[in-house]
């Protein structure tokens, strides 16, 4: 019985990155996407430069990344493809931005930086459009 209980379902582990699609790339969506165009829509200057690509196109590439990549996370479309952006997202974010700052302000990038890797490594899982799409064993 222990043993049973102790070892992972393989449903149990669809419906665990389903959860983590959901919850994180709902949240960096609501709190960190939408956030960002509401601020610095009308001024894109304004972003930050960590990279030296200029504020504007920084700008550009993080809402891309937190909110159409996030987007297909969540709903499980082209879902590794659509990390990579995220993944480099909060790479910077922890290693350029917040490098300086305490550690609470690297905490949360780092969170989102660890369950992307998560899901990166262990795909979409089974409730996803990948797996819908893609996956030639339920032919």
């Amino acid at each position: 019985m222990l043993k049973k209980f102790m070892v992972p379902l393989p449903l149990a582990t669809n419906w665990a990155l389903l959860a983590l699609r959901i919850v994180f790339c709902g949240l960096l969506m609501y709190n960190h996407a939408f956030v960002k165009v509401t601020l610095f829509s009308e001024s894109p200057d304004s972003f930050p430069d960590p990279m030296g690509i200029g504020a504007s196109l920084s700008y550009y590439i993080v809402v891309f990344a937190e909110s159409i990549c996030a987007g297909l996370v969540l709903i499980g479309l082209l879902t590794r493809l659509a990390l990579l952006p995220l993944l480099t997202t909060m790479s910077v974010a922890v290693l350029n931005v917040h490098w300086s700052n305490p550690w609470s302000d690297k905490e949360l990038p780092l969170l989102y930086l660890g369950v992307y890797v998560a899901l990166f490594l262990m795909g979409p899982g089974r409730f996803s459009l990948d797996a819908f799409l893609f996956d030639r064993r339920q032919t």
